[in-house]
């Protein structure tokens, strides 16, 4: 529950939202549930709370090819954060997290590597705070 909630935190910058993440990840899993189960049912979550929530109202039509590649780009940024802090917060492994992410270990080796250096340089943690 800690490593949740810090997760939430991190990715919210608000101690009201990342309660209120925190709260729908686990109205999201069962009892019993494994670790990378709930982790995953956060990123959904997560993703239904910020990330998704522009994409209701964009009809599937060619002409909002631009305004799609955008929120892919976004939710591929949000993978990329919380690809670093489930590295970071809960110490998970690369293979781990690539379960929970859905990309290959590959792929989440090069987002560890670039996410680190984004957020020592304070790119895409500090834009993305309230």
């Amino acid at each position: 529950m800690d490593d949740i909630y810090s997760l939430a935190y991190w990715l919210t910058g608000s101690e009201f939202e990342a309660t209120e993440l925190v709260n729908n990840t686990y109205l999201n899993v069962a009892n019993g549930s494994s670790d990378i189960e709930v982790f995953k049912a956060f990123r959904l979550c997560y993703f239904d709370s910020t990330v998704s929530n522009d994409e209701s109202g964009l009809p599937e039509t060619p002409c909002f090819l631009e305004q799609t590649l955008e929120h892919s780009l976004v939710k591929q940024v949000a993978d990329v954060r919380l690809t670093v802090l489930l590295s970071a917060i809960p110490k998970l492994k690369h293979q781990a997290i690539s379960r929970i992410i859905g990309k290959p270990l590959d792929t989440i080796r090069v987002w560890l590597s670039e996410g680190r250096k984004s957020l020592a340089q304070g790119i895409f943690f500090n834009s993305t705070m309230n």
